[in-house]
Parts: structure tokens; sequence; C-alpha cells
């Protein structure tokens, strides 16, 4: 995919310590140290080289980070890379300026297999991997699955309320608990609750806990899930179910950092991250008077959007098979992979019930197929294909289009891999992963 003369360069603007040169050294990167303060600092591309900056904030001032921002401004189609210490303040406006230009970071001591990773697929030679070893529980190296994992990077090292949206089946759960895993929390509890299952007139007691004799039944002192939780995360699912008394004292747990338990006056001092995920739409939720806006603009401070799987083509056959291979680790069945016609139809399908609903799938195909391959008729796909077929494919149309559209940038841009990728708002990785999927031959295409 690349020119056989082209180097590839990372330039780091900062001290890039001896491990880390010789790393990058015996993977094949070139590392040119550069300095953000030095007088007409640049990073000096040649034409046809593969280059992606490091921007090194281990021991940054207030005027590198400054320096730093401007190199980004004049360079917004380069890769950008940031590099944190464990020291590294990242709630300052100059620190959120940088990590806000840089596609992803790491953080010191560098996990140099990561960082190859990702300048290998930055390099457009070496897909992501499946799994992400930092971010427990994010499967697919789909655009959109890359968008998610970016965002709970960087949402992961700072204590602000995160609202998780998506439909149901998605993995909502999953990134809370993956935002938790990779913050400063993580040796802390973690509590997961479900507010649609909480009966109604308990809501307040689960939550807050309360005091002996405050209501009927109340024979003993109760510690409240957020009092339980202290000094770790809570995530509240299906936070647009909470009744209104209870909107009122979470409102006041994020304002004020207190609660009071049920039947007590008396105000109690908690750290707690607070995590939010809904399948419903909160603003409608608003405006309808179901839902306090102030508490929505308490939640939604940072958003993080889970994709439907019918937007994760590049994921569907991926997740099928790992499901499958864990399935036969746990139980005996004759299934080893899918056949042809069973591929077409996983991808092809619109998946209502999301991640969950292809996992349910892979597993009852597994116990009731006879042969070593999955069949259409294993996973109960056989209507929706029948449907498929005998009505114009929404699948063939999308597809066509996007073929056309991938064949018309190329010719525009005289077969410009970057500039098509621009045009498109994709990466470069993924212009060639649409040429090998509708089988586009560029040196055929001149």
């Amino acid at each position: 995919m690349t020119d056989d003369t082209s180097i590839r360069c990372v330039v780091w603007f900062g001290e890039p310590i001896g491990v880390e040169r010789t790393c990058l050294a015996q993977a094949g990167w070139h590392t040119r140290v550069a300095d953000a303060n030095a007088q007409g600092a640049g990073v000096g591309i040649r034409r046809g080289d593969i280059v992606v900056a490091m921007a090194d904030l281990r021991k940054a001032d207030v005027d590198t980070l400054s320096q730093m921002a401007k190199l980004m401004a004049n360079h917004p189609r380069l890769p950008w890379l940031v590099l944190l210490s464990v020291d590294t303040v990242v709630q300052t406006p100059e620190v959120e300026r940088v990590l806000r230009a840089c596609i992803d970071f790491f953080t010191a001591p560098i996990d140099m297999q990561r960082l190859i990773e990702t300048l290998g697929n930055l390099a457009g030679d070496t897909p992501l991997p499946i799994a992400y070893s930092d971010v427990p529980g994010m499967i697919g190296s789909s655009p959109a699955m890359m968008t998610v994992v970016a965002s709970l990077r960087k949402y992961a090292p700072v204590a602000l309320p995160v609202l998780i949206t998506g439909e149901t089946g998605t993995g909502k759960e999953v990134a809370a608990r993956a935002l938790h895993k990779l913050s400063p929390r993580r040796n802390r509890p973690f509590a997961a609750i479900n507010c649609g299952a909480l009966p109604a007139n308990l809501v307040q007691s689960e939550l807050f806990g309360h005091e002996r004799g405050s209501f009927t039944g109340a024979n003993a002192r109760r510690i409240g899930h957020f009092e339980a939780a202290e000094g770790g995360t809570v995530f509240l699912d299906e936070v647009g179910d909470l009744p209104s008394d209870a909107q009122i004292s979470l409102l006041r747990l994020l304002q004020e950092g207190t609660l009071e338990r049920v039947g007590s006056t008396q105000s109690i001092k908690l750290d707690v991250r607070v995590l939010a995920a809904t399948h419903v739409d909160l603003e409608k939720a608003v405006a309808e008077g179901r839902f306090r806006e102030d508490l929505y603009y308490r939640l939604n401070v940072l958003r993080l959007c889970m994709p439907a799987l019918r937007e994760r083509a590049d994921d569907v056959l991926q997740l099928a098979q790992l499901f499958l291979d864990a399935f036969r680790k746990q139980h005996d069945c004759h299934a080893r992979t899918f056949s042809a016609p069973a591929r077409k139809a996983l991808r092809d399908f619109a998946w209502p019930g999301n991640v969950r609903e292809l996992l349910n799938r892979v597993q009852r195909a597994a116990v009731v197929a006879e042969g070593a391959q999955i069949s259409i008729a294993d996973l109960d796909l056989q209507d929706a294909v029948a449907t498929r077929s005998g009505h114009s494919s929404l699948g063939l149309t999308r597809t066509s289009a996007e073929r056309d559209a991938v064949v018309a940038c190329l010719r525009e841009t005289r077969f410009n891999i970057s500039e098509c990728a621009r045009r498109l708002k994709v990466s470069r990785v993924t212009i060639y992963r649409l040429c090998k999927k509708h089988q586009l031959v560029l040196e055929d295409m001149h």
C-alpha cells in the first residue's frame, strides 16, 4: 500500500527515552526529535513519507503546551498522538486543547505494543486488533468502534459525569465498566443499577439509603448504593425511569456532593463519579416534563453514543466468530465457523437487537448446527434472506451507492488516497478497506 522508498517517521516533540526509540526502530519507524519551542519548529514532511507526530507532555510547561497547540493547528491533516505522565493534570485548558486535537493518547510508561499497532494502522498496513488490550470489553475495528474507544480513553481520566446513549443491546454497561476500569477509581467500587427495575416506593432507599424506623418495614439502617460506592463509580442504567423525588436527590448529589438518607436530615459528603445510560430520548422527556432539565444538563457533561450493530458492518463477522469460539470453550459442539451464505446473511441483517441479539443467535446456532459450518437456517435468518431477495434490497442499494461514491472521489482526486479520505471524512485505512470490499484495483482504474 505504500512506496518501498517511503520512510516511516515519528516526529517526537519532546524527549523519547532509549527503549522507546529502540522499539520503534525495530518496528521500522524512524524517530526524529523536535522541539516545539524552537524557532520555526515544524514537521518537515517529505512527499510520500508516512509521518505521525507525538506530542510528549511528560515535561511540558504552559509555554510548550501553547506551542504544541499551534503546531497542531498548522498541521491539521497530520495524525497526532499524545503522551502523558501519570502526574499530568488533564483538566486544564492547555492540556484539553492538545487532547482534542489528537486521535489517541498514551500514558507513560508507554504500552509499546499498542503504540506500534496504532502506528501500523495509521500507515494503512495493519488493521486494529479485534480487542483493545487497555479497554476491557470493547471489541471491533470498525470506524464507529474506533470512535467509541478513543472517547473512552479521553473520558476515563476525568471525574465528570458521562451520559451513555444508544439502542438496547449496544453495550452501554460494558462501556461504563470500561470507563471505570480505565479511571483512577479502578480499585474502588463499581455499582451498576437498573433504575427501571427498582420498585417505585423503594427507589430513594435503594439509591440513597434510609434510617431505622423511617418507614414501615425499615427495621435497621440501610446504606444505599451511592454511599456503598464511596470513592468509586455509580452507573445508572435507564436513568430516564427515575421518579421525580429521586431526580431531586440525584441533582443535589451532583451539585453539592452530598446526600441524605431517607428519614434523616444529616448531609453526608460523598465522592462518587456518576455514569448514566438511556435508550430513550431524554431531550424529549425534558420537553414533556418527565425529566428535570437541570438534572439532564448535569448528567450530560460528556456524552458517549454507542453505535447500533447495523452501523458496524465490519465488526459483525468478527464478533460472531468470537462468540462462537467462546461458546465452544464452554460447551461441546460441532460448529467451527460459518458458511458463505451465513456470513453474507450476518452482514446484511439489520440486527434490531444489536450485539445482544447477535450473541443469542450465534449461541443458538452453535447448539442446533449438525456440521462444522453454521448455516442460515441454524441462525434462523432464512425469513430475513427471503424477504430481502423478494424486494429491492436496501443493503444492495447502500452498497452500490457506497462503491459509486468511492470511485467518483478517487477519480476527482486523481487517485490521491489522502485527499480522497479527507473529502469523504474517513481515514486512509478506510479508503483502502473500501477498495478491498468493493474489489476496486487502483492500478486498473487509472
